[in-house]
């Protein structure tokens, strides 16, 4: 059974509602540059199930691992992979804000420019 039209539409829509994991797909999609299909693949879902997933809230607080765990239970999605996505989106979106005075990252550049300067393998540059 094919999901209704309407799902796409209602996920696409969940990408600017902070309290959605549309918004957090979102956010990591323009961080790592990648597309729908790549996260879903590293999620280890099909593009419906990312879409569904979309649609249901960010895991916050206390029960942050509880509600991970029931989220992946009912769409049959590696934890793991789930929270990766979830912490590298927070860690981005800690450096963005500076709480103390509201400035950005873009505003004060050097830390962000030498977070991105690392390699991805995680070893240093020559």
């Amino acid at each position: 059974m094919k999901n209704p039209d309407w799902l796409k539409r209602a996920a696409e829509r969940s990408t600017v509602e902070p309290g959605m994991l549309g918004n957090v797909f979102g956010t990591y999609q323009v961080l790592e540059d990648c597309t729908a299909e790549a996260l879903a693949e590293e999620l280890g879902c099909t593009l419906d199930t990312l879409n569904l997933l979309a649609l249901c809230r960010r895991p916050e607080g206390d029960a942050f691992i509880e509600q991970v765990k029931d989220i992946c239970r009912r769409f049959d999605v590696t934890p793991s992979a789930l929270v990766s996505v979830l912490r590298r989106v927070e860690v981005m979106d800690a450096l963005d804000t500076d709480a103390s005075n509201g400035e950005t990252s873009r505003d004060r550049g050097p830390l962000l420019l030498a977070a991105k300067d690392r390699p991805r393998d995680g070893g240093r540059k020559p």
